[in-house]
């Protein structure tokens, strides 16, 4: 049984509890046990929470939301649980035993969708990476190839679910970390409009904007019936998304009409896609094209900005030196050096260095780069497609620092995120799709680019692709029906 239930998407296992052919308890043990058999390949699971689970599923104190009884995993970044650790891929925090107080508005809104946590997932510290392999809790491996990365920062995440261990988990993206682990796992990944999902109570914004939190799904309607469950405003949020006109799960079933997208191959800075990616890209250029849209050659020209990656990197390194200053404040002393890892420390210290005058500036840049990148979607376009990722997943161990070279990591992450993180800075929706499998057997995602507020199109797209190109039925070595 527990095989079988691992094939199900969450609409599925939502549907047969529903039905009364399967108990919550009966989803959650199934679950249980698969992580208990696979996750010692994989390191996706860190702070297992089964117990919790078990007696949330027999007591029935569930949400009646679309996802009742079905079992799910937080990110341990964000979504705040209370009582229970949030570590983000620190050690600091780790050797603290730090739990949070209170849960956050998200996990308050998957809660009432009817999910239940099994535990948190894996993540590079302080999501600053491609790929996840935190000193502090070790690597997550890539079900498709245990060698290679399953992405970060939401490699642990997107590894149970491309495994089979539950059929979606919480995620976050600053810069391509929803969509980049979706593409090496061969997932749907889509990040939402800024300010579509609230990071109350705690925080208005993460990242100075950049970031947003959702989750990474197997197919596109899971993705849609889960916006409509979690999306909108809550109180005191700083700024909030344009509400969609009508419910997501309608917009992943309703036809999107002869769209104009523009298909980019790149190279940008300097980046050149893998002969793969190319292949990818090109073939679901031309699926578009078979499904009645116009495909031409086209990307907005404020990519090409130099600048853009400059402003990124200033903007994550002042954030990620406050991240050190509230973990210091947490566990009650300064963080140094030897708590953290070494390009950890150097974005740290880079963000220290500039005044608060260079940093609003930085931030004057980026609101105006973010409308020079949005305008291209009002001069006739409806979607950009790309590829989500210029190269297949990296073996593990690729994408590192040394005490001599903190910034290696940084560097060597660069084509993984180069087509991404630009709409983390204009906000803009976006989402990844398993269209492609190199010669080796490794997933490629394909990403398609909404106008701010526009998931409803992304969505429409989306299913076209599903039902053109199936990829429910690919199963990677490492997994729980395998």
């Amino acid at each position: 049984m527990a095989d079988d239930l691992a094939l199900l998407d969450a609409t599925a296992q939502a549907e047969l509890v529903r039905r009364r052919q399967v108990s919550p308890r009966e989803l959650v043990d199934a679950a249980i046990a698969r992580i208990e058999r696979l996750d010692p390949t994989l390191n996706a699971v860190i702070h297992p929470a089964f117990e919790r689970a078990r007696a949330l599923a027999t007591r029935g104190e569930l949400g009646e939301g679309p996802f009742r009884g079905v079992p799910f995993l937080m990110k341990d970044l964000g979504g705040a649980e209370a009582g229970r650790p949030n570590h983000a891929g620190l050690g600091v925090l780790k050797a603290a035993g730090w739990t949070e107080a209170e849960d956050a508005y998200l996990t308050r809104r998957f809660r009432a969708a009817g999910l239940i946590s099994l535990g948190r997932t894996n993540t590079p510290e302080l999501a600053l990476l491609a790929t996840t392999e935190p000193a502090a809790y070790g690597p997550t491996r890539n079900p498709w190839n245990i060698a290679h990365s399953a992405g970060g920062s939401s490699g642990g995440a997107a590894a149970a679910v491309a495994a089979g261990l539950v059929p979606l988990a919480h995620a976050s993206d600053g810069g391509g970390s929803i969509r980049g682990p979706a593409s090496m796992c061969g997932l749907v990944g889509l990040k939402p409009t800024r300010g579509r999902c609230s990071f109350g109570p705690t925080l208005g914004e993460r990242w100075s904007g950049f970031s947003v939190e959702f989750a990474l799904t197997r197919s596109v309607r899971d993705a849609a019936t889960l916006l409509d469950a979690v999306a909108g405003p809550a109180p005191g949020d700083p700024y909030v998304a344009p509400a969609p006109s009508r419910p997501y799960a309608l917009e992943a079933t309703a036809s999107p009409g002869r769209l104009r997208i523009g298909i980019f191959a790149g190279p940008l800075r300097g980046i050149v896609l893998d002969p793969e990616c190319e292949r990818g890209l090109a073939a679901t250029g031309a699926l578009l094209r078979q499904l009645g849209h116009v495909v031409e050659p086209a990307y907005p020209p404020a990519l090409d900005d130099p600048e853009c990656v400059r402003a990124y990197v200033d903007i994550v390194a002042a954030n990620t030196a406050r991240a050190l200053d509230a973990c210091g404040e947490r566990v009650g002393r300064p963080v140094t050096a030897a708590d953290v890892e070494p390009l950890t420390w150097a974005l740290a210290e880079m963000g220290r260095r500039r005044t608060a005058a260079e940093h609003l500036a930085t931030l004057e840049y980026v609101h105006r780069f973010g409308r020079q990148l949005a305008a291209w979607w009002t001069e006739g376009w409806d979607l950009l497609c790309t590829a989500t990722q210029a190269a297949p997943p990296p073996v593990l161990g690729w994408i590192s620092s040394t005490p001599d070279e903190p910034l290696r990591a940084l560097l060597r992450s660069a084509p993984y995120g180069v087509f991404t993180f630009p709409f983390n800075m204009s906000g803009q929706p976006a989402i990844s799709l398993p269209l492609h499998m190199t010669s080796t057997g490794l997933p490629v995602g394909i990403q398609l680019v909404a106008a701010f507020g526009r998931e409803d199109l992304l969505l429409q797209v989306a299913a076209q692709l599903e039902a053109a190109c199936p990829w429910a039925d690919r199963r990677p070595p490492v997994h729980a029906a395998a």
